[in-house]
């Protein structure tokens, strides 16, 4: 019998590529076969998880039971975080507001189906993380890009907001300090704006911290310092080196905690009950994550020396996260032929600028440095053989 219509992908499914997902797979093959890659394409820290955080997983499956959570999480590690917000921040975050999540990923998906509706106007920041405008186009929300430069530091600021405000109303804003692909720091006097602007504005502030612990220039500064009513995503993935655990969470204003469960009961149930009692573990391992920042800390301080000497420019600010963002070399075509010449020539993998720009980021590229020193030392090598410089 023939099919009474043709069968398509729906139109929300029409989204970009998450291209550093797709170097890495092509770099996961040639490692496959035996090459000798070194991945500077994906924000994977190289460093295991904590031994707290195994251990305290090991005795949960020695146990035999693993199950399923209420949807906001076990009460213990949002008590837990409660008192991180406490000791880290000075400030008092109720564990009600808290909700344990299938990583950050899950969390914007939560936070933008319970704040926005099909249509609204959300601003985020270009260049940046391709997935925010990937879920939000998904979602029938209209992701504003506002773009940013070298000329003003890579920080999306109150007046940028103000400007795309005016010209047609937002309903949200996402900032995202440190940020990916720049490592950019927004200050925190402009954080404190930008907040003040959109609450005055009515315009739901988003804030994306999954890369605090990994400032190198200030302490970190949270949203919730300025006002009860941003919504933050974070994640045990980036400081805590969990990515695989997929483990995350939210910190929500009280009218959206109840929403968020709701939706969370019906798309995920509970994020790993596994997951969630390793990362209240190592929430307290974080002194033996300090060498690990100080390694990202080396790295960047490597590629600031010599990323210019190499040809290349425009370079970010590297305040935070474990990016370098920067111009491609003249000579060497767009960031897309120049990233793929690299892996084929010379083994290493870089993320082309285009993932995180769609108008101007064919001109740059994303180089993650969460690789140990002597991996980034010898791609810097292999690079610089390249290019014969």
């Amino acid at each position: 019998m023939e099919p009474s219509r043709i069968w398509r992908a729906s139109r929300r499914s029409a989204v970009d590529p998450f291209r550093a997902m797709d170097v890495l797979s092509e770099a996961n093959r040639m490692i496959a076969r035996g090459e000798n890659v070194i991945s500077l394409a994906v924000g994977q820290p190289a460093a295991p998880a904590p031994r707290v955080a195994i251990e305290a997983a090991s005795r949960l499956l020695a146990d035999g039971r693993v199950g399923y959570t209420d949807a906001l999480g076990r009460a213990s590690l949002r008590e837990r975080l409660s008192r991180h917000y406490a000791d880290m921040y000075g400030q008092d975050v109720p564990a009600r507001r808290i909700m344990i999540t299938t990583g950050s990923s899950a969390g914007f998906n939560l936070a933008f189906l319970a704040a926005f509706d099909v249509g609204d106007r959300v601003a985020i920041a270009s260049p940046g993380y391709p997935a925010y405008r990937n879920i939000l186009r998904a979602l029938g929300i209209e992701p504003v890009e506002i773009e940013v430069d070298a000329a003003c530091g890579y920080v999306l600021d109150a007046d940028h907001l103000a400007r795309a405000h005016r010209q047609k109303p937002l309903d949200g804003v996402l900032v995202a300090s440190p940020a990916n692909p720049t490592g950019t720091v927004t200050p925190r006097a402009e954080l404190a704006r930008l907040v003040a602007f959109s609450q005055d504005a009515g315009i739901r502030f988003v804030s994306d911290e999954i890369y605090h612990g990994l400032v190198y220039s200030e302490r970190d500064t949270t949203a919730l310092e300025f006002s009860a009513e941003p919504i933050v995503v974070n994640s045990f993935s980036k400081f805590y080196c969990m990515t695989g655990w997929r483990i995350g969470w939210l910190v929500l204003p009280e009218d959206l905690v109840r929403p968020c469960e709701r939706i969370g009961q019906s798309l995920y149930i509970s994020a790993p009950e596994l997951s969630q009692v390793a990362a209240e573990a190592v929430l307290d391992a974080a002194p033996d994550l300090l060498p690990v920042r100080d390694s990202y800390r080396r790295n960047r301080d490597r590629l600031a020396a010599c990323l210019p000497d190499l040809g290349f420019r425009d370079l970010a600010p590297i305040d935070g996260a474990f990016y370098a963002y920067a111009r491609v070399p003249d000579g060497q075509g767009d960031s897309t032929s120049f990233a793929r010449r690299l892996l084929e020539e010379c083994h290493v993998a870089l993320t082309p600028g285009i993932d995180f720009d769609t108008r101007r980021g064919e001109a740059f590229v994303r180089i993650s440095y969460a690789c140990d020193p002597a991996s980034l030392d010898e791609a810097i090598r292999r690079i610089a053989s390249h290019l014969e410089v």
